[in-house]
């Protein structure tokens, strides 16, 4: 099939090129020039693994190519994906769609045949009802242009193996038509045995965001239990690993850190504790809003942590922060987790330098204000603590007995529980570990 995907960015890069890679011929669009020029000679703008190799194979082989021109994409395509971005909004706890009504509106005149417009960011319930309503009366193919909501469950990281080997797919659907079309341009993922759950666009609507705000609430809960461990002098590990063998609860998304950020959870989580108050929910609004707190609260606790380990306050200390993304796998740095723990410690006085294998440029341009080492090595030079942050293996793989001629004391805070303290304490480190008891 030929399929246009508008929005080039986290979500739009990978889908498109994850459709070439299953067959389709894809245009990309986007209103930036320079990112399509680049897009185009085979570079990729963001990092994500795996991604650069599929998008330079499927720009060689003509499968996939991209343009600013909405025209250009309606004329190609015959279905239509939206990935354009849908941020929160200025309230601060809703989705600010003008994007998306903005992308629809753009395409509108140059749909001139029946079409299926899917779309893929997250949104508000009831969005896919107003936007099917305005194609219908904007575009010259009419009531021709059906509109499904598909929305995506991507682990940033992890973007191009969710979408070729997802655990399921769901649409929105307010047609058989529709529904079919669906089905053709996810054939080669449906022989593969991916299930396909197919509902009305409002309840496609309502399982993203619920699906969300209960990892957010598992993330905070395990959190929140981290804080008790740490009081009890309790291990937060051994307590995650027995509950999560009990099938009701399961293990994964059960793992204590720094909190959940990305440029999805954290505004997810906010708008559907939004629209559970705006539904009239007020218990659900209010449970949803408690496990913002605890996450709001974790770049607080991890300083607290720190602070202890150290047995002072952070002002003075010079302080190296391993991850600047807020997950592994990816250059994103909204809303990271490990940036708010290095800002806080900056406010605090420390003297903060940041090291990722990914995401330095990123975290440059959004907390200019710290120090950024481009190596890991390099960033351990009179360090007087590290903390880990983000769970690269790169941060894992790490020999202590390499690195530790090279700090100026060998403290280390694991706020990931990454690494296997035993054998950085064999190697002369003093180690902490988020919601483990202190081994001195």
């Amino acid at each position: 099939m030929r399929v246009s995907v508008i929005g080039c960015g986290h979500l739009g890069i990978p889908h498109a090129a994850a459709m070439a890679e299953i067959g389709h011929e894809v245009i990309g669009v986007d209103l930036d020039q320079a990112k399509i020029d680049r897009l185009n000679a085979g570079e990729c703008p963001i990092y994500e693994d795996g991604l650069p190799e599929l998008l330079s194979t499927h720009i060689a082989t003509g499968r996939l190519r991209f343009t600013t021109s909405l025209a250009e994409a309606a004329e190609f395509a015959d279905i239509h994906f939206l990935a354009v971005g849908t941020p929160i909004d200025a309230d601060g706890r809703s989705y600010d769609t003008g994007q998306v009504f903005g992308a629809a509106r753009a395409l509108a005149p140059h749909l001139t045949r029946p079409t299926v417009v899917i779309g893929k960011s997250t949104v508000t319930v009831g969005t896919s009802r107003d936007l099917g309503a305005l194609l219908a009366r904007l575009s010259p193919a009419g009531e021709d242009v059906e509109v499904v909501w598909n929305p995506e469950f991507l682990r940033e990281g992890h973007a191009i193996d969710d979408t070729l080997r997802p655990d399921r797919i769901v649409v929105g659907v307010p047609s058989a038509r529709a529904e079919d079309a669906v089905r053709q341009v996810y054939a080669p993922l449906l022989a593969n045995g991916i299930p396909l759950f197919v509902t009305d666009p409002g309840t496609a609507e309502l399982i993203k965001g619920a699906a969300n705000a209960y990892l957010g609430m598992k993330i905070s809960f395990i959190n929140g239990v981290a804080d008790m461990c740490t009081a009890a002098g309790a291990d937060v590990q051994q307590l995650t690993e027995a509950i999560g063998l009990d099938p009701r609860i399961g293990r994964g998304g059960l793992n204590a850190g720094p909190g959940y950020g990305g440029g999805c959870l954290p505004k997810d989580v906010r708008a559907f504790t939004a629209s559970a108050r705006t539904l009239g929910a007020a218990e659900a609004a209010t449970m949803l809003r408690a496990a913002e707190e605890v996450n709001e609260s974790r770049p607080t606790a991890a300083l607290r942590l720190i602070e202890q380990t150290l047995g002072r306050p952070v002002d003075g200390v010079r302080i190296t922060v391993w991850g600047a993304s807020f997950k592994a796998g990816t250059d994103d740095v909204r809303e990271s987790p490990a940036l708010a723990i290095a800002a806080l410690m900056h406010q605090r006085g420390a003297t903060v330098t940041v090291h990722d294998p990914h995401a330095v440029p990123t975290a440059l341009r959004r907390h200019p204000e710290l120090d950024y080492c481009e190596t890991l090595e390099g960033s351990l030079a009179a360090a007087e603590l590290i903390v880990l942050a983000t769970e690269w293996p790169h941060f894992r793989e790490a020999d202590p007995k390499a690195l530790a001629p090279l700090v100026a004391d060998q403290v280390l805070v694991d706020l990931r529980n990454l690494i296997d303290a035993d054998a950085w304490r064999m190697a002369g480190w003093t180690v902490r570990q988020l919601g483990r008891p202190a081994q001195e």
